[in-house]
């Protein structure tokens, strides 16, 4: 049976969870600054965890967990993020948002009364099999995991390429638009055509 400093430690945890969302399909690249600013638009962020991927190259996007002040902020922003794309550092693909669940969080209370006991499984048992099967499933979906992150790394660099590009284009053109006002051609063309150019 777990004391009542164990019960109230995990209750509060319990509170924490509802106030917290989870983030993912972050660039590499955001900072905690930068996850502050763009969520203190929706209320007051208490704190903000990254997840670190240890399986996957740095370069992939990253996850985190942001606590609010209460459940109603992050509710809010599930509901916001849910609705209209929302995009943070530049990642081509705009990050998502759901709620936080217990299994999120690598600093979790012990539930009180719960007790995990581990033991090796001897090639005799029944549950062995079981086991190897599992093993090998974990390796199988891990592999898989990896594939469709790469895949989508690769469409979210070309995304940015394509994004990137766009916008060279654009500012060439308003370049080029700025310098016909500026040397005097478009003056010259209003006066040539009989349309004032102010």
């Amino acid at each position: 049976m777990g004391t009542s400093s164990e019960e109230a430690a995990y209750t509060a945890f319990l509170e924490k969870i509802k106030r917290t969302i989870y983030i993912d399909n972050l660039s590499p690249h955001v900072t905690e600054s930068v996850m502050k600013a763009a969520y203190n638009q929706f209320g007051n962020v208490m704190s903000i965890q990254f997840i670190p991927n240890y399986f996957e190259p740095k370069n992939m996007p990253q996850a985190a967990l942001v606590e609010m002040e209460n459940p109603k902020q992050a509710q809010e922003i599930i509901a916001e993020m849910d609705n209209y794309p929302f995009m943070i550092s530049g990642m081509p693909r705009p990050a998502r948002a759901r709620a936080a669940k217990l299994e999120m969080f690598d600093d979790r209370p012990r539930k009180p009364g719960r007790r995990i006991v581990c033991r090796w499984v001897d090639p005799k048992e029944p549950d062995f099999e079981v086991a190897k099967k599992m093993k090998h499933l974990v390796r199988k979906h891990e592999a898989e995991a990896s594939l469709v992150l790469e895949q989508q790394r690769a469409e979210e660099e070309k995304l940015a390429n394509q994004q990137s590009e766009t916008l060279k284009a654009n500012y060439k053109k308003y370049e080029m638009l700025n310098n016909v006002f500026e040397d005097g051609t478009a003056k010259r063309l209003g006066d040539e055509y009989k349309m004032p150019i102010a």
